[in-house]
């Protein structure tokens, strides 16, 4: 999948917001060995690096584009590779963190448990993930991508989100032996301040699984559609969109 890491940044304060929430349910203790699955640009790699005693932090990522742009200091490392890549490696973690990026890898039933299995015992696992499923600019366009001229365009290809209810989540923490559990739905509300503010926000982010398989002609068809049915949703400037992310925690 290509990112953009400038347009991904455009909305770094909103996207940093769930960070914190997340990063408040850890427990730090000297010396942790933390990985972070699906570290983007480093920057909130950093930061959870800064935030911990000691720590080292491997961050991994499969966006070259990305990873560009991380900056390596002592105990803190980047490497290229998928979150699949990653967890078929034998090494375990004190701590596995995931700030918005296990929604791009599908099968979390199967996922979560393989994530779990590299924790070390006393060790803790914290995700946090949109809830696309939920989220009005996700259904706009995946019912979009599933009507024709896209479904043609696509081959009838299009990425349903892999992501589960908290109950779920919930059922497959403590049945691999989770405890204090943590779980919740939060709504992360963005305001637009222009027109194409919504359609930008989720530009950087869902809708790049698309324009990797189009052609230039379909791509610009498709986002012209497509924001014609986001002005339609929210006719006016400013509006609220109220963006749901899931916060995950639990120890092991």
């Amino acid at each position: 999948m290509t990112w953009d890491p400038k347009k991904y940044n455009e909305f770094k304060e909103e996207r940093s917001k769930p960070f914190d929430d997340l990063t408040s349910h850890i427990i730090d203790k000297p010396n942790l060995k933390v990985l972070d699955l699906g570290c983007g640009t480093g920057e909130l790699t950093q930061k959870l690096h800064q935030k911990l005693t000691n720590p080292f932090v491997l961050g991994i990522d499969n966006s070259a584009e990305m990873l560009a742009k991380a900056l390596i200091q002592e105990n803190l490392e980047f490497k290229e590779k998928t979150i699949l890549e990653q967890i078929e490696d034998e090494t375990k973690w004190d701590l596995i963190f995931s700030n918005a990026a296990l929604q791009w890898v599908d099968n979390h039933n199967e996922l979560f448990p393989k994530i779990i299995s590299h924790i070390n015992p006393g060790g803790q696992l914290a995700v946090q993930m949109p809830q696309q499923n939920e989220n009005i600019l996700n259904k706009i366009l995946l019912k979009l991508v599933q009507e024709e001229p896209f479904a043609t365009y696509l081959k009838n290809w299009s990425r349903p989100s892999p992501v589960l209810t908290l109950d779920e989540y919930a059922k497959i923490l403590f049945e691999n032996g989770g405890t204090d559990l943590v779980l919740y739905e939060k709504v992360y509300p963005i305001i637009s301040h222009k027109k194409d503010d919504f359609f930008d926000f989720i530009s950087g982010s869902a809708l790049t699984v698309y324009q990797e398989r189009l052609g230039k002609q379909e791509f610009i068809a498709l986002t012209t559609e497509f924001k014609k049915r986001i002005y339609a949703y929210f006719p006016r400037v400013p509006s609220i969109y109220a963006f749901r992310r899931l916060i995950i925690y639990a120890k092991f």
